[in-house]
């Protein structure tokens, strides 16, 4: 591998990296404090605006649990979950707001999708804590009611109901009210990925 070789694989690692994150449900923060790498160094790798070091990309491999040739691009693809097999629940990850995420794609990179449950609650919450960051988000909630603030927007979600949105606003989730838990699917594209409607929409029936 020539130099050109090697700064055009680390040049491209950045994506990957902001993905293997996502994927392990984990925040910049709580990653610069694991890794003792500062926020402002982790947004600009994963924004593409500096190129990491060796070092630093070992640390965060190890810290998301994904391999160096994953990170490259290098590795052999991981096959996808026969869609007849359904995911199994000792797949969710918890996090310390009983929050639950189960991760429903299993590569580094590209469009990524979750899902995630929120605890049901005994009352109204406060307002969602809100962040923003480079990317496009795609969310359809499947039970329950869900709270989302979006910038200076507060919108109540119920089964059924999509949101799309730039994660640069900011932006935050939380169950709406008490009722029951809160069930929703999550697409991210970490380079502003958008869904692509293939099918035209329907005409509607002209009245007479």
């Amino acid at each position: 591998m020539t130099g050109d070789d090697v700064a055009d694989t680390l040049a491209a690692m950045g994506p990957r990296l902001r993905a293997a994150r996502v994927h392990r449900g984990a925040t910049l923060t709580g990653v610069g404090r694991a890794t003792g790498i500062s926020l402002s160094t982790l947004s600009r790798i994963e924004t593409g605006r500096r190129k990491p070091t060796l070092d630093v990309v070992v640390r965060l491999a190890k810290e998301y649990g994904v391999s160096l040739d994953e990170l490259a691009g290098t590795a052999p693809a991981i096959p996808a979950i026969p869609a007849a097999e359904p995911p199994r629940t000792s797949a969710l990850r918890r996090f310390g707001d009983d929050k639950a995420v189960l991760p429903l794609t299993r590569y580094v990179g590209g469009l990524h999708a979750h899902k995630h449950v929120l605890p049901a609650v005994q009352e109204p919450p406060a307002r969602p804590r809100q962040v923003s960051h480079d990317g496009w988000e795609w969310l359809c909630v499947l039970y329950g009611r869900l709270w989302l603030a979006l910038g200076d927007q507060d919108l109540v979600l119920r089964a059924g109901d999509v949101a799309e949105f730039d994660t640069r606003s900011p932006h935050g989730v939380a169950n709406a009210g008490p009722g029951g838990p809160v069930e929703y699917l999550i697409m991210f594209g970490p380079q502003g990925e958008r869904l692509r409607p293939r099918t035209p929409p329907a005409s509607r029936p002209t009245g007479r």
